[in-house]
């Protein structure tokens, strides 16, 4: 008897055990697993990406977002699912930063069965042509903070560790920062050089990597988005407070991604001034690349919320406008989910 109980005993832990490693590591089973099943069967969704709660939420208070009431939590992520003028939808907040909008892509990509991803939010504006409140829809995205950090005494004409077979590159461009010492003296930082992400593409063979700097937005997506440049946007926080100039949307080329908050003058005409880039943020590089990686069409939608540095000395416009510019993004996300509700899916191409 004692003998029973103890192998019944063992038999629970070890079973206890097993569950808990599963949980740990992440994988998929049980009642998750077969929620998962069940919500495929009602796909293709639509994946919106969002940083944070504050983006999150005029969505969820959006009358034109309808939620389903289904929510899947799975690997510390709040999976849920609506529709959008009809569109099946599933909703994840990624969190701050390049590294949590890449896991929060991949797994929505691994999870789901997946159409195309857009991704929303604020952003800072580097162009000086652009104003606050703004929403910006880039046609190819980076991450500039990948860098090659030249020893001091070396120049430009000098080669990067691994240069060549496939290693750093100069081809990109670099930063000088003695050019912003104030006395005009030369500075012991010398040079950061720009390099290319390394991806795997879904197709690609395995542990062959490409290079990859410039993402483009999906070229359909792109196209139909330009459509939206005649919507009017709210300008105003209230009766008394308004935006100076009327907020529009517009294409543009380039915007970029680093784990930086921007508010700095100097590196915002920077980065305008050499790559032509208007919005600057934290999350859609990160987007972008897995999207670039999995060959799943992708586009994002960014009001400018702030002048990254180039503004007033004394205020951050993000204090009084980001709301605002939050509430742009999602009215211009929610119209393009509506265009590509009624839009020819053969004509998008989807992989």
């Amino acid at each position: 008897m004692l003998r029973n109980i103890c192998s019944t005993f063992i038999y629970v832990l070890t079973f206890i055990f097993i569950l808990s490693q599963e949980q740990a590591n992440g994988a998929l089973h049980g009642t998750t697993k077969k929620m998962v099943e069940e919500a495929n069967k009602k796909g293709p969704y639509l994946g919106l990406v969002i940083p944070n709660l504050f983006e999150m939420n005029p969505l969820l208070s959006n009358p034109e977002y309808k939620s389903t009431k289904l929510v899947i939590d799975y690997a510390g992520r709040r999976f849920r699912f609506g529709k959008i003028h009809k569109k099946p939808v599933i909703l994840v907040m990624s969190g701050m930063g390049l590294v949590n909008a890449a896991v929060a892509t991949q797994l929505l990509l691994s999870l789901f069965e997946i159409e195309g991803v857009i991704h929303y939010g604020i952003a800072g504006n580097a162009n000086p042509n652009l104003h606050i409140g703004d929403v910006t829809i880039a046609e190819y995205w980076s991450h500039s903070a990948m860098w090659n950090w030249q020893r001091y005494g070396d120049g430009p004409e000098n080669p990067l560790p691994f240069e060549g077979d496939g290693g750093f590159t100069r081809e990109i461009g670099y930063l000088k920062f003695a050019t912003y010492s104030s006395n005009g003296d030369d500075n012991l930082l010398n040079n950061v050089w720009y390099q290319a992400e390394e991806v795997y593409p879904v197709d690609g063979t395995p542990e062959q990597t490409q290079q990859a700097f410039w993402i483009p937005v999906d070229p359909n997506y792109f196209l139909l988005s330009k459509t939206l440049e005649t919507m009017t946007l709210e300008g105003c926080i209230n009766a008394t407070t308004c935006l100076s100039t009327p907020p529009k949307v517009t294409t543009v080329q380039r915007g970029t991604s680093a784990n930086i908050y921007l508010d700095n003058a100097a590196y915002r005409s920077f980065l305008y001034n050499n790559f032509n880039i208007s919005p600057v943020e934290m999350e859609s590089a990160g987007v972008a690349l897995i999207c670039f990686q999995q060959k799943v069409p992708f586009i994002t939608f960014r009001a400018l919320s702030d002048l990254a540095g180039g503004g007033s000395a004394s205020t951050n416009e993000a204090d009084s406008f980001s709301g605002l510019s939050a509430e742009n993004s999602v009215i211009v996300m929610v119209e393009f989910v509506k265009l590509l509700a009624g839009y020819n899916r053969k004509l998008l191409k989807f992989i």
